[in-house]
């Protein structure tokens, strides 16, 4: 590390808690309040900011830190004094007891410097007694008691006793005092073990927490340090000073004080001069220069004091760099937990970090440019809040206060680009200053706009008609041609200092601001009218009042002001009057795109949403539609009939897109249907020989858990959500028909004129979303439809019916829960729309059915008895849909059910029936694999009782020997997955 500044500094920054340990923030600039003459200072709520050195953690406290650093101020004057510190009795102090005799300053150099006021009164100090009465002051203002101050003075006097000559550097002064304090010296026990713990922890911040040089990891002092601390802080320590505890204690303490970054042995004791400790310590004595009973005053004395300080520096590490620095934040940190009442305390800390720009230019030490960092972004950090919306907190009464902010926010600003901050360094051939002003020239222009535009539209934002727009930006114009000539009188001539040309930077964009909202204007309008022209004259006299005043301002620019002017343009609401109409239609058919977009983001299809049981976001975009047709026609344009297709184009898109998503991640058919498992055959003779054991079911259910694990738990996506889904697509399609008549009827209505050959090529109108109506409520039927049979009722269907004994797991289980769901859907579904879900759900519980029977795997296994079992279960199946006539109509539910009844019979076909049958189809249809084999029929598409598939199946599940035999020999088909 580089030797120019004597201290070393380490770790990162924290923050600070001076006052409340919860900062008060910062309330937003309400609406400008209008210049004027009876304008007032503010005040701000007392707020705190973090302090750019770093926190210390909860074991020393701001009292800690106090009563520490006094120790140090008062053993640094012991050793540094032209005369041995002596122990003056109480009764002797008793006429310097209070410091209203004490005679003040007539001047201070110090204040001077920092350009604070000066205080013409007779002296403080009495020559005789200087040096006594600024430790006097001093003990006062660091509130520390006289007791206390006395006790720490016998304490280095015995300390003096012992080390004569040495010099308070060359010692480790928590060290020597809990040596030679005894527990007789204060109060009570319990005030010298509070304080004995204080000082174990401040050894134990300097040397091991935050030391002067890293640790070495291979040395024990530190462990046995923490040791010592450890125990001392459990149980208090003797300290006498042969005492044992106490001369490892010294032992340790020294190894590790004495340490130098060459290897060698100092003469230097280093405990407290450790980065961010010696930053904190110092910064609780400079905190004492403010007088204690006006808080934001800083004390005649300052000289004097400062130069009393300035003996702990060699103790604290401390140099005239980091003085500078933390002086700068102590003054800048005061004003601002004070309520920002005093400004000279604005201007001090601007004036010191002066000193401080030229001490970062001057040293490049990375450790001290670190601090600088930290604590010059939390000053810009404040100061920006501030300035980027600087009419709401500034005025003519405190215009001054404004221009000291500006300079203390830049100077930070210069700093950083020049020497740290990575965000500047991209930017050294920028001006650095008036970058900044110009940022805060926009954002303020843009917030004080926002504050005009609310104010002027706020009675009106509840009217939707055109006059009151029209009137709105009137008035606002008015309104914003004012705000451009107050900050050309109050505003730019501060910020000129910094910024040439700051007026006209303003005067761009409020001209930017202005014209968006102009511009929004122009998109709602469809022609010139008498009122739209009042906006456009509005609009153009402000715009010659903005560029009057910014060529003013840009009169002695080196280009004349171009790059300001360029970023004017004029705004010719005249020039895009032709696009206006069309204009219009994008802005709604886009409109309404981002209220689908977040409307369905928040749509939750709850049945319960309303007595319709439809999604709410659908009738929002319907009843937008609606509006916005009606809204086209109202337009006063004669070229309706051309731009209907484009509107048409625009509005159907948006209900495909509406559409699109609400199907999406509702599943298919593919979704939810199980994967056939591998065929096995039975084992002859026995019904349960071989048949999902325990181990082989949990295998099934794991996998079936997989399949339909995409799908589960998810709220969005339930039956009674996927019916709302299918009663909003049948809504959306039935207005398209709607939508169209209205459109007609007000062709109909138009002069004859206006509808010319409108009606070729009309005939058809929201295709794309009525085609993709009609392919979602399709899909979601069918989603519904095997999500309740395969998912929801996958429990008895798949895994229950006919499982290891068809006799005894009937369809009974299916029916009971499978008629709950019918009555939800009947419950939920249109009527319109119910009869084809329903029909869905039979069909697919059919082919559930037919699934279980050919391809339910090793736990089904059938007789040519259990057939009776079988029909009887699907006639009871087939009667729940046909309801007594109440349900689905009774030649649909015989339509649908012919594959079924065409494959049952099967079951009733003996064995050897089967097999000839099956023999003779396979090599109809395939014909031999070779040396008199039958080839394995693949998986068809369709069963039927002639599909060679469909009778193999039947033979799998058949449970007699003669069935296993044959396809043991044929195929070799294991008895079990």
């Amino acid at each position: 590390m580089a030797q120019i500044i004597r201290d070393r500094v380490f770790g990162s920054f924290g923050g600070s808690r001076r006052h409340s340990k919860i900062p008060i923030p910062i309330p937003r600039p309400g609406p400008e309040p209008e210049p004027g003459p009876e304008r007032v200072m503010p005040v701000y709520p007392v707020e705190d900011l973090p302090n750019p050195f770093g926190e210390l953690g909860p074991d020393l406290s701001d009292s800690d830190l106090r009563e520490t650093v006094y120790e140090i101020l008062v053993g640094a004057c012991r050793s540094s004094g032209p005369k041995p510190l002596t122990y003056t009795p109480q009764s002797e102090k008793a006429d310097r007891s209070s410091l209203s005799t004490l005679q003040r300053s007539l001047t201070s150099s110090a204040k001077a410097a920092l350009g604070l006021k000066q205080t013409a009164s007779s002296k403080r100090l009495g020559s005789s007694k200087r040096s006594g009465s600024v430790f006097e002051l001093i003990r006062v203002q660091m509130r520390v008691s006289e007791q206390t101050d006395t006790r720490i003075r016998r304490a280095l006097l015995r300390v003096a006793a012992g080390q004569l000559g040495r010099k308070i550097e060359c010692m480790v002064l928590p060290l020597e005092l809990l040596q030679h304090f005894r527990s007789l010296d204060f109060g009570n026990q319990q005030e010298y073990e509070a304080w004995q713990r204080r000082n174990l922890k401040v050894l134990e911040v300097g040397l091991l927490v935050y030391p002067h040089m890293p640790l070495d990891r291979k040395e024990t002092a530190p462990q046995q340090l923490r040791k010592i601390i450890r125990g001392a802080l459990e149980k208090p320590m003797g300290t006498g000073k042969n005492t044992e505890t106490m001369q490892v204690l010294r032992s340790v303490v020294m190894s590790l004080a004495c340490r130098s970054f060459d290897g060698t042995v100092s003469d230097t004791c280093h405990w407290a001069d450790g980065f961010p400790l010696n930053l904190r310590l110092y910064q609780k004595l400079l905190e004492s220069c403010f007088d204690l009973n006006e808080e934001t005053s800083i004390i005649e004395e300052l000289d004097e004091v400062l130069e009393v300080m300035k003996k702990t520096w060699v103790v604290l590490g401390i140099n005239q760099i980091l003085h500078n620095l933390c002086f700068a934040w102590v003054l800048f940190h005061r004003y601002v937990t004070t309520g920002q009442v005093d400004n000279d305390l604005l201007i001090a800390s601007n004036n010191l970090l002066e000193e401080v720009q030229q001490d970062a230019n001057a040293t490049k030490d990375p450790a001290y440019l670190k601090i600088v960092s930290s604590t010059l972004n939390a000053i810009l950090g404040w100061t920006e809040k501030r300035l980027l919306a600087y009419r709401g907190v500034f005025n003519p009464g405190n215009i001054e206060v404004m221009q000291n902010i500006v300079s203390l926010g830049v100077l930070s600003a210069k700093v950083l680009a020049e020497d740290i901050s990575h965000e500047y360094r991209r930017k050294k051939e920028v001006d650095v200053a008036r970058d900044r002003v110009d940022s805060y020239v926009r954002s303020s222009m843009r917030t004080a706009f926002a504050q005009k535009l609310e104010k002027v539209g706020s009675n009106k934002r509840l009217s939707k008609s055109q006059k009151n727009h029209i009137l709105t930006l009137s008035v606002l114009a008015n309104e914003v041609s004012e705000l451009a000539f107050s900050e050309k009188e109050i505003y730019g001539p501060v910020l000129k200092r910094w910024h040439p040309f700051a007026t006209g930077v303003a005067m761009a964009m409020l001209h930017s601001c202005y014209g968006d909202e102009l511009k929004q204007f122009v998109d709602g309008v469809s022609e010139l009218t008498p009122d739209t022209v009042q906006v456009l004259r509005a609009a153009d006299k402000l715009e010659k009042d903005l560029v009057q005043i910014a060529v003013e301002d840009l009169v002695d620019s080196e280009d004349g002001g171009k790059s300001i002017i360029q970023e004017m343009p004029p705004y010719e609401a005249e020039a895009v009057m032709a696009e206006l109409a069309k204009d219009w239609i994008r802005t709604r058919v886009d409109r309404l795109k981002e209220w689908v977009d977040r409307n369905l983001q928040q749509e939750v299809w709850n049945p319960q949403a309303n007595k319709e049981r439809l999604a709410p976001s659908a009738i929002e975009v319907l009843r937008i539609i609606d509006e916005t047709l009606e809204a086209f026609f109202m337009l006063p344009i004669p070229m309706h009939p051309g731009l209907i297709p484009e509107l048409k184009t625009g509005l159907d898109r948006c209900l495909q897109y509406y559409v699109s998503k609400a199907k999406t991640g509702c599943g298919t058919r593919i979704t939810f249907i199980p994967s056939m498992p591998a065929l096995t055959r039975c084992s002859a003779g026995s019904k349960f020989h071989g048949v999902f054991k325990k181990k082989e079911r949990s295998h099934i259910n794991q996998r079936r858990k997989a399949q339909v694990g995409s799908t589960n738990g998810d709220s969005l996506f339930g039956i009674p959500q996927l019916c709302v889904r299918i009663n909003t697509l049948q809504l959306i399609r039935t207005e398209l028909g709607a939508f169209e008549k209205r459109i007609f009827a007000h062709l109909g209505n138009l002069e004859s004129t206006q509808k010319g050959d409108f009606a070729n090529g009309m005939s058809k109108m929201f295709e794309l979303s009525a085609s993709s109506c009609v392919e979602g409520i399709q899909q979601l039927c069918e989603a519904t439809a095997y999500k309740v049979v395969f998912h929801e009722l996958s429990h008895v269907l798949w895994d229950g019916l006919y499982n290891v004994d068809a006799s005894s797991c009937r369809i009974e289980p299916f029916l009971q829960e499978l008629e709950q769901f019918l009555e939800i859907i009947s419950s939920t579904v249109h009527d319109r729309v119910r009869t084809r879900v329903i029909t869905d759900v039979m069909k697919t519980s059919f082919d559930g059915f037919l699934l279980v029977l050919l391809a339910g795997g090793p736990s089904r296994s059938f007789t040519q008895r259990d057939s009776d079992i079988i029909e009887e279960d699907f006639k009871f199946l087939t009667d729940l849909f046909w309801s007594g006539g109440d349900g689905l109509p009774a030649d649909l539910i015989e339509k649908l059910s012919t594959t079924v009844k065409d494959i049952l019979p099967l079951y009733h076909t003996d064995t050897d029936s089967l097999i000839e049958q099956f023999k003779h189809v396979t090599l109809e249809n395939y014909g031999s694999s070779g040396k008199s084999h039958l080839p394995l029929p693949p998986t068809s598409d369709k069963w039927n009782s002639n599909d060679p598939n469909t009778l193999l199946r039947v033979l799998c599940h058949r449970n007699d020997e003669t069935a296993a035999k044959f396809l043991k020999k044929t195929y070799n088909l294991p008895k079990k997955l």
